[in-house]
């Protein structure tokens, strides 16, 4: 319609307001549908970390259920050793492991007062660890007032009770009702998370839908602008208002968008932090499994060493007095020397693996070392696997005992032996490498020397590549291997500050490659004789210096008696000790001792502990060091400048060090003159 008055055309206002109602309406009832969704939203994300806090709470308790069961076996099995070796630091050890068994007692019975059912049968497992204790209470006190024999009847009792596989059932019982419980929030917690994140999907896409909206409305405005061309006041508010609609929506759904990605975030964010715990369960598992491992092997070592040390001896003496009346009696003892210097070959290895036996580094020139070992190699092997040693000029020089590198390169080449069935091409090579942060495993960059052996065989399948450092693990048959040689080499070359890496196909081969960090000095001329190796007469050097002095400081009796008895058969005078505070009053009442022969794990005070004590009034004094295990008590550098022996030994070995030991002293001597 037409004004003809103005010639304009006539305003509609019934248009109009229809117009801002609805535009008025559809506001209204899109604000109601945000802040309704908006509720929504946080409801759900309140649900969903309600779930997973139940979730984390049943990780926690499987977690410390596992912690539990596995402390009090290491009590009961420090109970066991101390009952054995009546050392007062393993009863210690059991006693601290048994209070912090009690204490994740307490712990899991506070994480289970929610559920009645997991609290009634952690009340049945404080009742039973209760009677535990008291049935290990008794060999314990017997044993430390040095009742052996009793402490171990006692001990065996206890192993006998009932109340070890109820409290197995016990704790089995309790994780498997966590872990069905687990299951359960598991599965509210995955629906929480996909409602939360299909209400955020929604939200997203109601928030395009009013920006779709927004758009014709300012469409329909614009028409209307255009309509009413006249009516420029009018037209100016009705811009004016449908500017400010338009900013209002934008900002909502600029919220919404940042709302969305903030919910995506965090829902990313908690999927990690469930990954990263599953992960650091597994290694929690993995380091609990190898500690308990690695105490066992340092333990029976220990004892078994001691045990070894009075076999080998006391047979090596035999023999050398009935060599010539009887060679049928020297047959047999030849045959029980082999069976235990084969059982002193073991406890080596498990003392390796358990990281307990000190390394004796040195400078070693690695390509000298590789063929040295040449022959000894060829003959390991057999004649029907060709040998290549490969050394690259100028090699450098690597600090690390040359004792356990050779083993390793030995142990390598009979493994390579195996994989290939006794033929094939074995390849050594020795050759200089500079690597770089994050190149090779967790090596720090540096120069390096790289030893690597590689065989042609039947190679790895990527399963047993997975566990091939595992202790125990190994793919022989039963009687062929013990499953610690990897595993002795892995732990040689970290303590060396090197690492070890394998690259290996099925059908391809296999190479093994030892990086050890590079010596800036002289490779040591020195060569360090193999304590067991047997040797049929005394060596000239030991008759020389026969008729000497020795104090001998051994706390195990039966070695003491044995080490003595070697030592006088080989025409020294000795003077037995049993611990490091009688020898230094023989010190003070003696004054013809040459040389002082000591343990190195005693109690109260160790071995390099008395010889640092007496160092500065006895500068003279020859040192010899006796070890069969050494544990946290020593290393490598206390030593330095004194002869080590390890047990167990043979007369003869025993001779060659005790010659060597006063022999370094005469240069010192004359030196000093």
């Amino acid at each position: 319609m037409t004004d003809y008055a103005t010639g304009m055309p006539e305003r509609d206002p019934w248009s109009e307001a229809r117009l801002r109602a609805l535009a008025a309406v559809g506001a209204f009832v899109v604000t109601i549908m945000l802040v309704a969704l908006v509720i929504l939203v946080g409801l759900s994300n309140r649900e969903r970390d309600d779930a997973l806090a139940r979730e984390r709470h049943s990780y926690d308790i499987m977690v410390i259920t596992r912690a539990l069961d596995s402390s009090m076996a290491r009590a009961e099995a420090a109970l066991g050793r101390f009952v054995i070796n009546g050392d007062r630091r393993t009863g210690t050890l059991y006693y601290d492991e048994w209070k912090r068994a009690g204490r994740q007692l307490e712990r899991l019975a506070s994480l289970t007062a929610d559920n009645p059912g997991q609290r009634a049968l952690v009340r049945q497992l404080q009742t039973l660890y209760d009677r535990r204790g008291e049935e290990l209470a008794e060999p314990a006190t017997r044993a430390n007032f040095r009742q052996g024999w009793p402490a171990l009847s006692l001990f065996a009792k206890a192993g006998e009770s009932e109340t070890i596989p109820r409290i197995n059932n016990i704790l089995h019982d309790i994780a498997d009702n966590e872990r069905a419980l687990l299951g359960q929030r598991s599965t509210v917690a995955t629906f929480s998370v996909a409602r939360s994140n299909k209400l955020s999907t929604t939200l997203s896409v109601l928030g395009i839908i009013l920006v779709a909206c927004a758009i014709g409305l300012g469409w329909l405005t614009a028409q209307a602008l255009t309509a009413r061309r006249a009516a420029r006041d009018a037209a100016q508010a009705e811009a004016d208002r449908a500017e400010t609609l338009e900013w209002a929506v934008a900002a909502r759904t600029s919220e919404l968008i940042e709302a969305n990605a903030r919910l995506r975030a965090e829902a990313k964010v908690r999927i990690e932090a469930e990954e990263r715990r599953a992960q650091a369960e597994q290694q929690l598992r993995q380091v609990q499994k190898m500690e308990a491992v690695g105490q066992l092997t340092g333990g029976i070592a220990h004892d078994f060493n001691n045990m070894l040390a009075v076999i080998l001896g006391g047979l090596d003496l035999a023999k050398r007095r009935v060599a010539q009346e009887a060679a049928e009696v020297s047959r047999h003892i030849d045959n029980a020397m082999e069976g235990a210097n084969r059982a002193a070959a073991l406890t080596r290895r498990l003392l390796s693996f358990a990281r307990a036996e000190p390394l004796l580094p040195q400078g070693v020139d690695p390509g000298q070392l590789i063929a040295g070992m040449s022959d000894l190699i060829d003959r390991s092997i057999g004649e029907r696997i060709e040998v290549r040693i490969s050394r690259a000029a100028n090699l450098w020089q690597v600090w690390v005992d040359a004792y356990q590198l050779e083993n390793a390169i030995l142990n390598l080449a009979v493994n390579a032996r195996d994989a290939m069935e006794g033929e094939g091409l074995l390849l050594i090579e020795a050759s200089n490498e500079t690597i770089g942060a994050g190149k090779v495993g967790e090596l720090a960059p540096g120069d390096y020397v790289r030893i690597s052996v590689t065989d042609n065989g039947s190679g790895m399948t990527p399963a047993v590549l997975e566990r091939v450092f595992e202790p125990f693990f190994t793919t022989k048959p039963v009687g062929k291997g013990t499953g610690l040689g990897l595993s002795q080499i892995f732990g040689f070359a970290r303590q060396s500050g090197g690492d070890v890496l394998i690259r290996s196909e099925p059908g391809e081969g296999t190479t093994v490659s030892i990086h050890l960090p590079r010596h800036r000095g002289e490779a040591d001329a020195g060569e360090e004789a193999t304590p067991s190796a047997p040797v049929t007469l005394p060596r000239p050097a030991v008759q020389s210096a026969a008729g000497q002095t020795i104090l001998l400081v051994e706390d195990d009796v039966r070695v003491r008696s044995a080490t003595s008895d070697a030592l006088e058969e080989l025409g020294y005078r000795v003077i037995a000790c049993s611990s490091a505070e009688e020898a230094i009053r023989m010190l003070d009442e003696r004054d013809d001792i040459r040389l002082i022969v000591t343990d190195v794990v005693m109690p109260g005070m160790t071995g390099p502990e008395l010889i640092q004590t007496i160092g500065p009034a006895y500068p003279d004094l020859s040192v010899l060091f006796v070890t069969g295990y050494v544990g946290d008590a020593a290393d490598a550098e206390r030593f330095a400048g004194h002869g080590v022996l390890r047990k167990p030994f043979t007369v003869n070995a025993l001779a060659t060090a005790v010659a060597s030991a006063l022999s370094r002293a005469a240069p010192a001597k004359e030196r000093a003159a």
